[in-house]
C-alpha cells in the first residue's frame, strides 16, 4: 500500500476516534421531542424522601408520604393526580 495513503487512513482512524471520545464522554447536552406513543418496558424508580428537597428542576419526581410529586416549577413541588 502506498505510504501516503496509509498515513493518511490512520490520521481518519485517529480522527474518527477523538470524535467517538467526544461523543461519548457525554460533555454535550440536547433535547429530543417525541410526537408518537412511547412504551418503556421498563421499571421506572422514584426517589423516596422523608422530607422533599427544598430544591427541585421542573420535571423531577419523587415520593414523600406516600404521595408522588412532581417539580411543577422551580422548587415547587406538586402532587401527581389532584390540582393544586
Amino acid at each position: 500500500m502506498n505510504p501516503e495513503l496509509k498515513k493518511e487512513i490512520e490520521q481518519l482512524k485517529k480522527d474518527l476516534q477523538s470524535l467517538n471520545d467526544e461523543f461519548y464522554a457525554n460533555n454535550f447536552s440536547a433535547s429530543q421531542d417525541f410526537n408518537k406513543y412511547s412504551r418503556f418496558n421498563t421499571r421506572l424508580k422514584v426517589p423516596h424522601y422523608d422530607t422533599l428537597p427544598s430544591v427541585c428542576e421542573v420535571g423531577e419526581i419523587a415520593e414523600s408520604g406516600g404521595k408522588l410529586r412532581i417539580c411543577s416549577s422551580v422548587n415547587t413541588w406538586a402532587i401527581v393526580g389532584t390540582q393544586s
